[in-house]
């Protein structure tokens, strides 16, 4: 780790209990520091920083890329990390900060036994927060983040400014003769079936990622294989990070409907809903088609929608046409809300 990474966690952790924001002292690469920045100890940092805060009894691990103005905060979906966002944040080159933790059992963060769900996750954003020194930040959240993103709207709401929920954050209805137990001990039985299988070297793993359709050749870049190799632990085997008692408690309340809608109809701020073209794999239908749109602006009548063509539920983000729409649309919203507020 570099020297100006090593002072930004140094003083980050020195600056957890002060009430002064912690990012108030860093200055974008490629901009000069002022006699007075450099008299109070203000820093640059020049590449991504990684380091843990303090949140709901737990610690969280961060990515920070730096940048000009008030850092967006990023959430990942429920086996995913913070470098689910490398992409949008390599994208945004600086115009914006990005800072995304790994939620809870997910990434390096801790893995306590419990408790989870989406209110958990938001007390542990906005104590992360609030240890930083953020204040009103937009919030960006991706699959199951996006279901986080809007809880924490609802519970800390002057810490979000503006939302983003990308292929997330509203609750489909179970199809018609579709029992629901069911459907969860299915979704459950994959997804832990995934967490428990084993790899030779991260190398393996990317090799066999590389051979799926969720990520196409097209959309094949380094930023997949960022996220792929931060996925995994240990050296020899490899194996998904993420816990099993986290992902069974998230994936539990992905039926609570009137929970999930009452926290959409309760957003106040500007809010955009991003959906991929595609499902999990080019060749599956959307998760979020076109028929559902207004079945969430009846709960956020002021959203904005968008659709981003040739995309998956992966790609929209990792891909290089999703993360680049993404960064321009976090700098749209972030300039519309500082000329409202002028």
């Amino acid at each position: 780790m570099g020297d100006c990474l090593w002072i930004l966690l140094r003083t980050a952790r020195r600056n957890w209990q002060n009430p002064n924001p912690v990012f108030a002292g860093l200055v974008p690469e490629g901009e000069e520091m002022d006699s007075t920045e450099q008299n109070r100890g203000v820093f640059r940092v020049t590449r991504e920083a990684r380091g843990r805060v303090p949140a709901d009894g737990i610690e969280l691990a961060f990515g920070y890329w730096p940048g000009r103005g008030a850092p967006v905060v990023a959430l990942h979906g429920l086996t995913a990390s913070y470098l689910n966002f490398i992409g949008v944040a390599e994208c945004l080159a600086g115009r914006l900060p990005l800072l995304a933790v790994d939620l809870r059992g997910r990434g390096d963060s801790d893995q306590p036994a419990g408790p989870y769900g989406m209110a958990q996750h938001a007390r542990d954003v906005a104590a992360a927060m609030k240890a930083m020194g953020l204040g009103a930040s937009i919030v960006i959240g991706h699959s199951m983040g996006a279901f986080v993103a809007s809880a924490l709207a609802q519970q800390e709401p002057s810490l979000v400014s503006g939302l983003i929920l990308i292929d997330g954050g509203y609750v489909l209805d179970i199809p018609a003769g579709v029992n629901q137990d069911q459907a969860l001990n299915a979704a459950l039985a994959l997804r832990i079936a995934q967490l428990r299988q084993t790899y030779p070297s991260r190398q393996e793993y990317r090799e066999f990622w590389r051979t799926q359709p969720h990520f196409p050749a097209r959309e094949w870049n380094r930023w997949v294989e960022a996220f792929l190799d931060y996925e995994v632990g240990g050296e020899s085997p490899v194996q998904p990070k993420a816990s099993e008692a986290a992902v069974r408690g998230d994936l539990a309340e992905g039926f609570q409907r009137d929970a999930i809608l009452a926290r959409l109809k309760s957003i106040r701020v500007p809010t955009m809903f991003i959906r991929a073209e595609s499902g999990f794999t080019p060749d599956q239908p959307p998760l979020y088609p076109d028929s559902v749109v207004p079945q969430i602006r009846a709960c956020v009548p002021h959203m904005k929608d968008h659709k981003f063509a040739g995309t998956t539920h992966y790609t929209v983000v990792l891909g290089e046409r999703g993360a680049t729409k993404i960064a321009d649309l976090l700098c749209e919203m972030t300039t519309q809300r500082i000329g409202s507020s002028a």
